[in-house]
């Protein structure tokens, strides 16, 4: 049996001749989803039209709020555009002594909380402030207190925000649009920016704040191919020596990318092909190494698309793939899926929901593009509701549910 200290050695030896291999790579952070580059390209439109309406908090500072919605599907940018929007801003006010920040806060790793949200907000500036002991209204209010104790007017960028509605309906939407309607002949000291994919998330909102949000929208369209390889063409300069890139495996990219529009599943694409690039020694990266990466890159199974999902939610997720993955079938009935749903949550110890509670599951995973819902039409008795999975093998999204469901399986009195 080998010595401890010979296995120590021998995993150094690895990890030094590893790293003696040549790379692809000169700086992978260009590639990584928290990059915010210092260009948007074809998204200039956009910026203007965010600088417009934003330009009085630097021209009038404190004399007036906005609120605006920035809406489109995943990898359109959404949430880089506010960011570097935010950046721009806030530099920009800067310079004429403007006391303006930005603040970027995700809804879905707040657990659609307000009160998590504020106080995400209330630490940035006050790292010792208490954790304990206020409503969620009341830390609205101290907010603004801080902010006139600061003379500050503070962006904050509400990302998926639908999360927060999904949870806690209108109220956190309404105080926070309406809270300087309570601060007469005060200082403005608030504008909010509601990033979300689907507009139909505001139906669940009451008309008079829905029609506060709807005054000011940034629609963002999916990228085309062409628009692609211009956003890849700098993250490739950025991210890979020169000539590491064949022109055609760029292509291949862009022409995959443009299929969904999703700019940040083709930079992934770029980031996982330079790594097979690597693993083969290879000194460029190569149209094969671009199919290679194809095969192992699902969009839908990235790590914040299943956090974001509710335990029932993953529970019919895993039902509609197991019963795909034994039918051999391209769709499955609803109510297939929800047989084999009340058996999921009866091996994970949970209570299944009613029909009616099933179907709003299963549509709002349609909405956020994870599965496809549609009729049934000739070949199928009866009319009723056909459910599929885009793009990915039902036996690679049950392998990826099983595992965090079963490490968390615990006795749940109510889940939503």
């Amino acid at each position: 049996m080998p010595r401890v200290g010979a296995l120590v050695q021998l995993s150094s030896d690895i990890v030094k001749e590893t790293l003696a291999r040549p790379t692809v790579f000169k700086d992978e952070a260009p590639l990584s989803l928290e990059y915010i580059p210092a260009t948007l390209p074809h998204r200039d439109e956009q910026m203007r039209f965010l600088t417009q309406l934003f330009r009085f908090s630097l021209e009038t500072p404190f004399s007036t709020s906005q609120r605006v919605l920035i809406t489109g599907d995943v990898g359109t940018g959404k949430t880089v555009l506010a960011q570097r929007f935010g950046t721009d801003l806030v530099r920009a006010a800067k310079s004429r002594k403007v006391n303006l920040q930005y603040v970027h806060v995700n809804c879905r790793e707040a657990k659609g909380s307000l009160f998590m949200i504020i106080k995400r907000v209330l630490t940035q500036f006050e790292p010792e402030f208490p954790k304990r002991g206020f409503a969620p209204e009341e830390l609205l209010h101290t907010l603004m207190d801080m902010l006139d104790d600061k003379n500050m007017h503070l962006i904050l960028a509400l990302d998926e925000v639908e999360h927060l509605i999904r949870i806690e309906e209108s109220t956190p939407i309404y105080n926070l649009t309406r809270i300087q309607e309570e601060r007469v002949g005060k200082p403005i000291r608030l504008s909010v920016i509601f990033i979300l994919r689907e507009l139909e998330y505001l139906q669940k909102l009451d008309r008079s704040t829905t029609g506060t949000l709807q005054r000011n929208i940034v629609k963002l369209d999916k990228y085309s191919s062409r628009q692609l390889i211009d956003i890849l063409k700098d993250r490739v300069q950025l991210a890979f020596k020169e000539n590491a890139m064949q022109d055609e495996a760029l292509q291949l990219v862009a022409d995959i990318g443009g299929q969904s529009g999703d700019a940040r599943y083709s930079i992934e694409l770029l980031w996982r092909a330079g790594k097979y690039a690597d693993g083969e020694n290879a000194k460029r990266v190569s149209t094969d190494h671009v199919r290679k990466a194809v095969g192992s890159v699902y969009p839908m199974l990235r790590g914040e698309y299943i956090a974001a999902l509710s335990p029932h939610e993953k529970y019919l997720l895993l039902a509609l793939a197991r019963v795909l993955e034994e039918s051999q079938e391209a769709y499955a009935t609803i109510g297939a899926v929800e047989r084999e749903y009340k058996a999921v949550c009866e091996e994970f110890n949970d209570h299944p929901r009613h029909h009616t509670q099933v179907w709003k599951y299963a549509h709002s995973l349609s909405a956020i593009g994870v599965i496809t819902a549609s009729k049934s039409g000739e070949g199928v008795r009866g009319k009723t509701t056909l459910l599929g999975l885009q793009n990915i093998p039902a036996s690679t999204m049950r392998e990826q549910l099983e595992t965090p469901l079963a490490a968390s399986r615990k006795k749940r009195p109510q889940t939503r």
